[in-house]
């Protein structure tokens, strides 16, 4: 059974080609199941596309979860489309994306941290002139905010959890094991997966999210994975799929999930 639960397309802003892109490109990859998870509205703010290059327009979510359904049943028996969607997580504002969600019938939510005070985790900017003790601070915050968006309830999946390395390699270095394996405990406890996203090729640090490293202690306290390319061109879909299902292996994982209608799929690696 060969899956990506993490795809994007032209409403975003940011990514190129639309929907029926990336299902014909996962039929070409040999996928079972696509989902596909574009970049929920930000309702942060009264404008209907604050963030037209990050985000989806608000009047836009109908439309698209309506394409998807659509096209869930043309290509039913040939692919199992899913109705997926990926939310940043802004506490201060999660019962509004809960009650907005809920109106939908997704599949699966993708929750991410993109932002800390405001600031984008790819802005390597953000970590000049700051001490030792500030780095490790923030890199506390940012696992903080994923261990809340756990414990959320919101979320089946939780989006590339260790990102924030993409423009800073030295990230993965900064010491904070007790915050990221405090995180893990949390995600195990409330029944969320991970996911192996292989996306990181396109930023600095080169390779997937989350390390081997996290991967590892995830396995020891129960963490449950599954895969998203995050694609944002449609010949990304799939991307690497084979390599993450030997990594895990050798890791030492048995299985992997997927969601459908929220319920949990596994699947034997």
């Amino acid at each position: 059974m060969k899956f990506d639960l993490h795809t994007h397309h032209f409403r975003c802003g940011h990514a190129d080609g639309n929907i029926r892109d990336y299902i014909e490109a996962g039929i070409q990859a040999g996928l079972q199941v696509i989902g596909i998870s574009d970049h929920s509205p930000f309702l942060c703010s009264e404008e209907d596309q604050a963030f037209p290059q990050i985000y989806m327009a608000k009047s836009q979510l109908a439309e698209y979860v309506q394409e998807v359904l659509e096209l869930k049943k043309e290509y039913e028996g040939r692919i199992d489309v899913l109705l997926g969607l990926e939310t940043d997580y802004f506490p201060e504002y999660v019962e509004l994306y809960r009650s907005t969600l809920a109106k939908y019938p997704f599949d699966y939510l993708i929750g991410s941290v993109h932002n800390i005070e405001g600031v984008s985790i790819f802005n390597k900017n953000r970590w000049k002139n700051l001490t030792k003790a500030q780095k490790v601070a923030v890199k506390e915050g940012y696992y903080e905010l994923i261990a809340q968006s756990a414990r959320s309830g919101m979320f089946q999946i939780l989006g590339h959890i260790d990102a924030m390395k993409g423009n800073y390699p030295l990230f993965s270095e900064i010491a904070a094991v007790e915050a990221v394996d405090g995180t893990l405990k949390i995600i195990a406890e409330c029944g969320v997966a991970i996911e192996i996203n292989t996306s990181g090729k396109s930023k600095l640090v080169g390779g997937w999210y989350p390390s081997d490293a996290i991967l590892e202690r995830a396995l020891h306290y129960g963490v449950e994975v599954t895969f998203g390319s995050d694609a944002h061109i449609p010949s990304r879909v799939g991307d690497e799929w084979e390599l993450v299902r030997t990594r895990l292996r050798e890791i030492g994982y048995t299985e992997w999930v997927y969601y459908k209608e929220k319920k949990k799929k596994t699947v034997p690696l």
